[in-house]
């Protein structure tokens, strides 16, 4: 039973630190960009939103599909980037725990 005990003080622990991540990923900022920087999305660590910025010259009321475009673009590449900042922090908080193959935190 040593092991179970063990076990799960490593894993009240790992919880401690990963509420600790969470904590963190808010005060993190990611801007993605499309249309080589005329339009921008900036999002915390969470995938929250926080900013959009837009050139005066992708504003077209005559044809605002490509501004959804455009901001649709620079969100996806914000969030691409979150993701892979998440995924580079909970490695490092893993360290040398062994996860079996294909599972990923956090679940």
């Amino acid at each position: 039973m040593k092991n179970l005990g063990q076990m799960m003080k490593q894993a009240q622990q790992m919880q401690a630190r990963m509420q600790e991540m969470q904590n963190k990923l808010a005060e993190v900022e990611v801007t993605g960009q499309s249309g080589a920087g005329m339009v921008s999305v900036t999002l915390n660590g969470r995938g929250e939103m926080k900013a959009v910025k837009l050139d005066k010259s992708v504003v077209d009321p005559e044809d605002p599909e490509v501004l959804e475009d455009l901001i649709v673009a620079a969100f996806n590449d914000a969030k691409g980037k979150v993701e892979s900042h998440v995924a580079e922090e909970t490695q490092k908080l893993m360290g040398g725990l062994n996860l079996p193959p294909g599972m990923k935190l956090p679940f």
